[in-house]
């Protein structure tokens, strides 16, 4: 609970681990939006080398792919696969949106 003027109470011992937890999912959440510039960085560079090469830059089966491994790795973690591939359906329409401005 929190003391007068907002303030945790630091002599309550739950306050602090409930302090500690929500650090841990500051630093958890800086991580995942690090991880998810990384991979744009790495999807927008796949893109150019595809357009250098005259090759499409959706990939039907590669897609596919992704979702698979997504729903695979959900499964590995004991996490709900269909949140997971939610997730990564929106982390590939993003790239797409990316990649047709930078048309």
């Amino acid at each position: 609970m929190s003391g007068e003027n907002g303030v945790a109470d630091f002599g309550d011992p739950a306050e602090m681990d409930l302090d500690e937890l929500r650090k841990e999912i500051r630093t958890i959440d800086r991580e995942i939006v690090e991880l998810i510039a990384q991979r744009t960085y790495v999807a927008e560079s796949i893109a150019a080398v595809k357009r250098e090469k005259g090759l499409p830059t959706t990939d039907e089966s590669q897609e596919e792919a992704v979702m698979e491994r997504a729903g695979e790795n959900a499964e590995q973690f004991d996490v709900d696969a269909n949140l997971v591939k939610a997730i990564f359906r929106l982390l590939i329409e993003l790239n797409k949106i990316s990649q047709r401005d930078k048309r």
